[in-house]
């Protein structure tokens, strides 16, 4: 069945024009109403729905192209890995398919924070001997009984002896002007270490997650100290854009229509400029113009969720200054590198194990719609990945290094699963970082 799956839903994959693959996900099948019934909230609605969905999708979209063996023996693989476990092949058009297999080691790291915690541009093994068990808190918490509070002990005693023992070369890592606040985090992570391990003692599992979640912020904050300026020089073709050098957080309020639990929703989307500086800088230049205040979510079909294309027979934005549409390349950082690549995919440079910084692992990966055949066509057009497809799974999908991630929804990404097409973007606002972007044509143009 896996296979007959993947076999026909496939060639739409090829076939999309705007927007990254159009995946034929339509209700009813694959990721459809029944598979989004699933996503259980386990909070209550801090967000808080009226005119029917209006889905039209592009006709070019919707043109089904021949089968070719390649393709069909890309899908019988990525069918056989989804059955066996076995991991599953990236795609690409050619060469063939062994040449880019791509191996899986551990489980892929699916939080959108600890995602961002990774692809921070720091190179301090301590510190990241300090993330690393308190980050598996999570694995343990899905343990049954004693067993997760057995493996979360070890966990916490893992990371305060590393603490203790590197809590000098910790600090030694912090940028000289943020040394007092770099001491000041560590000093309250080594308090909360040790409150974190008084819980355990005391079998409060349910107080386990949230002193997680306070210690991985101060351990993110420690490592945020340690970046001392933007790292690398972006190219000089694109070093007069909007660039975000840095990070910036802005919050998304969305009216929610037709849905009895949630009528209004607030994501909070954590951009990263230091791995995707003309992406993100782009973003946060159209949220300043308030380009997406008013505008319809345009696509929902329980793969992802997309907005960004203007009323009027233009696609993009139109820069007002110029009266065209400004186009950003394609912008990819690889894990090991120092600056992105840009202007082509991983694929076309023959990087098909290159594993990317800020990859679409976590629900709510944010992302850049493109034309299909030209990867500098991006403009205005954002999507985010709802989250787990048989076609997309986290370390060895067919999305990383062809499409520019530059953000996560780091709050009320459940959410994403109730938005329809016709629901509205009540507005976008920079919470913090909006000093981190340079150029700001917004200032400029108005």
């Amino acid at each position: 069945m896996a296979a007959f799956l993947s076999c026909h839903y496939f060639p739409s994959i090829l076939s999309s024009r705007r927007i990254f693959p159009s995946i034929s996900t339509t209700r009813g099948t694959c990721l459809g109403n029944h598979q989004r019934s699933l996503w259980i909230r386990r909070f209550g609605p801090k967000c808080s729905s009226d005119k029917p969905s209006r889905f039209r999708p592009d006709h070019e979209q919707q043109k089904r192209r021949s089968f070719s063996f390649k393709e069909c023996a890309f899908s019988i693989a990525l069918a056989i890995g989804l059955v066996t476990g076995v991991p599953a092949l990236a795609y690409t058009a050619s060469p063939v398919l062994p040449d880019v297999s791509v191996l899986i080691s551990g489980p892929p790291i699916k939080d959108p924070g600890a995602l961002l915690r990774y692809a921070l541009p720091i190179d301090n093994k301590a510190i990241r001997e300090v993330q690393k068990p308190l980050e598996d808190i999570t694995d343990s918490l899905k343990l049954a009984g004693a067993r997760a509070l057995d493996s979360i002990e070890r966990n916490v005693k893992q990371a305060s002896r590393v603490l203790k023992q590197g809590k000098d070369l910790i600090l030694s890592g912090v940028a000289e002007s943020k040394k007092e606040h770099g001491k000041e985090l560590l000093d309250k992570l080594e308090v909360g270490m040790e409150e974190l391990q008084q819980i355990v003692e005391e079998k409060n599992r349910d107080a386990v997650g949230p002193k997680q979640k306070e210690l991985l912020q101060y351990v993110g904050g420690v490592e945020e100290d340690m970046v001392d300026g933007f790292p690398y020089e972006v190219p000089e073709e694109y070093r007069n854009m909007p660039l975000l050098k840095g990070r910036a957080t802005v919050d998304m309020k969305v009216k929610v229509k037709d849905n009895p639990n949630v009528d209004e929703c607030v994501f909070r989307i954590v951009l990263d400029g230091y791995n995707a500086p003309v992406t993100a800088g782009n973003f946060i230049d159209l949220v300043e113009r308030h380009f997406y205040d008013g505008m319809e979510i345009q696509r929902a079909d329980g793969f992802v969720v997309q907005t960004g294309d203007p009323e009027g027979p233009a696609e993009d934005f139109i820069d007002p200054s110029t009266e065209k549409p400004r186009k950003i390349p394609l912008e990819i950082m690889v894990d090991g590198d120092k600056a992105p690549v840009y202007g082509e995919t991983l694929e076309e440079l023959g990087r098909y194990k290159a594993q990317t910084k800020l990859p679409f692992n976590a629900f709510g990966t944010m992302a850049m719609a493109r034309d299909e055949f030209e990867d500098n066509s991006a403009s205005s057009q954002v999507f985010w990945l709802l989250k787990e497809s048989e076609l997309t799974p986290s370390n060895a999908n067919i999305l990383d290094g062809r499409y520019a991630v530059f953000g996560y929804v780091t709050d009320n990404e459940d959410y994403l699963a109730d938005l329809k097409v016709g629901d509205v973007i009540q507005s976008i606002q920079v919470v913090s970082g909006l000093d981190n972007l340079v150029n700001p044509s917004y200032k400029i143009a108005g």
